[in-house]
């Protein structure tokens, strides 16, 4: 039999064993990269997919100043305050879209609702509207008329579900001193009642929510906290009291 030395064994196979080492390590090496880019996708994919867990509000609020909160702070009016406490009550997000400006009529609510198109089914819609038909001496009709079509939009919006909608009262500007300058501010509060009396018959007569806030309004001239500073428009204290009587109605919808 043919003996090597240990050298000629060492040259013999110490390339194959090298060659093993190097082999060995590119497929740990190929492995490695290979998990991490699986797990970079996993995490990508799994960041782009709804999270079924994740409680998420879409809020369209639709209105006037009442509802823009003019001579409040940006956070302060009534939509962003509910807002806040949905999210102490277990909702992950609330996307609000408020759709609103100061001296708006049904009119001019319609026309911004067609400028900004909302589109995607809403979980909660609120409609608050009319005060300036009522303050511009608009004829009555024209409001009957006009608030039906701005009704119909917000349960469209609400993806044809009554149950999301909730009207909101006017409140009565003659209890405040703006109000209280004006001739005869007794007729503001009685031209206010017909325009929510109106509404509430709309609303109640179609299985929608209505919530009356009026009755804190007119509280403003004995508590003027209720006013805010341009001594017209509802303060952040009166929206709260606004807040604490939509919550539980908008719970009651959204948990169901």
């Amino acid at each position: 039999m043919k003996m090597y030395t240990l050298t000629k064994i060492t040259t013999i196979f110490y390339p194959s064993y090298l060659l093993g080492l190097i082999l060995i390590s590119f497929i740990f090496t190929a492995c490695g990269v290979q998990n991490a880019s699986e797990k970079r996708a996993d995490k990508e994919m799994n960041e782009s997919m709804p999270n079924p867990d994740k409680r998420t509000v879409n809020y369209l609020a639709l209105g006037d100043s009442y509802t823009i909160g003019h001579s409040v702070c940006d956070t302060c009016n009534f939509p962003e305050q509910l807002k806040r406490q949905l999210l102490t009550h277990n909702f992950d997000e609330v996307d609000l879209q408020i759709i609103a400006v100061t001296g708006w009529t049904t009119e001019d609510l319609l026309n911004g609702i067609e400028e900004k198109a909302p589109a995607g089914a809403r979980d909660l819609v609120t409609l608050l509207i009319g005060v300036n038909n009522q303050y511009q001496h608009k004829d009555f009709s024209k409001y009957e008329e006009e608030f039906v079509t701005l009704f119909e939009k917000a349960i469209a919006f609400a993806g044809n579900d009554k149950d999301r909608v909730v009207v909101v009262s006017i409140p009565d500007y003659a209890y405040t001193p703006f109000g209280q300058a004006l001739p005869e501010p007794e007729n503001i509060s009685e031209e206010l009642d017909r325009y929510n009396t109106y509404a509430k018959k709309v609303a109640t007569e179609s299985g929608v929510s209505f919530v009356d806030i009026t009755d804190i309004t007119r509280k403003g001239l004995n508590d003027p906290e209720l006013v805010a500073d341009d001594q017209l428009h509802p303060s952040e204290k009166a929206y709260a009291g606004f807040v604490e009587r939509l919550l539980p109605v908008v719970l009651s919808k959204l948990r169901e």
